[in-house]
């Protein structure tokens, strides 16, 4: 139950996401291979009224592959204000891996998983893991609270929803400086960072606003959080190891996946 309540997913939803992977893949003639949600709801601090953003990761006919021009690679299916659709070829999949891209690797540890190929998939998280590289999770995240912080934190009234946008970026940088690996999607999860008791009953009262306001809902400025934000963006950088991974291995999935899902 607890799972359900911070990461809400009714049965008439994913049918209707099963149903538009699929239409996607007849009109588009491709091969979706992992499919799930990325968003608030995926996080685990959705709202009364949080859409649903579904991303997922597809594999084009081996044709596409040998043409002059360079084909779109990205899907888009903005379908209304409740659900969003989008996904990335497999090829810019893999060239956004190599680059250690953290949206993408959050995609991959989604708890919300609407379809996946499974030894693709395993195979396409064991290629995050080994091309993962900290300095570059640390300054995608750092940099997301900053540009959410000076942009949605500094009126006396600010959206309960933004709070988030900066809390869940800075607890990735904590895990990541406290060595622990690739941060988790979950928020639940990046708080296992914090042993300040005070701190966290206020993040648990915050929550529990968002999770039974809408979107939009405003309050007053949280002085403790206020606080705690400032204090980790101030933070001194640490020395990170940096990774090294031969990009033959990506080269080798790319050609093995279009063969057998193509």
């Amino acid at each position: 139950m607890e799972k359900e309540q911070h990461h809400p997913l009714s049965d008439a939803m994913r049918a209707r996401v099963l149903d538009e992977l699929a239409r996607i893949e007849r009109e588009r003639n491709v091969t979706v291979l992992y499919a799930c949600e990325s968003g608030s709801r995926a996080w685990g601090f959705a709202s009364t009224d949080s859409d649903y953003d579904v991303r997922f990761v597809y594999v084009e006919k081996p044709d596409w592959f040998v043409q002059v021009d360079t084909p779109r690679d990205v899907i888009e299916r903005p379908l209304d204000d409740e659900l969003d659709v989008s996904g990335w070829e497999l090829r810019k999949t893999l060239g956004l891996l190599r680059k250690s891209n953290p949206t993408l690797l959050e995609w991959l540890d989604s708890p919300l998983v609407y379809r996946q190929q499974t030894q693709a998939t395993e195979q396409l998280r064991a290629l995050a893991e080994a091309f993962y590289s900290p300095p570059a999770a640390r300054n995608h995240y750092l940099s997301m609270a900053k540009k959410n912080f000076r942009g949605y934190l500094q009126g006396d009234e600010v959206r309960f929803k933004k709070y988030f946008y900066v809390l869940r970026p800075l607890l990735a940088v904590r895990w990541i400086d406290l060595g622990l690996g690739r941060p988790p999607m979950t928020f639940a999860d990046l708080l296992g960072t914090v042993d300040d008791s005070q701190l966290l009953d206020e993040v648990a009262t915050l929550l529990a606003l968002k999770r039974n306001a809408g979107e939009a809902a405003y309050g007053p400025r949280r002085p403790a959080l206020h606080e705690f934000i400032l204090r980790e963006l101030e933070r001194s950088v640490p020395v990170l190891p940096r990774t090294q991974a031969d990009s033959q291995r990506l080269d080798q999935y790319l050609r093995d996946t279009v063969n057998r899902y193509a």
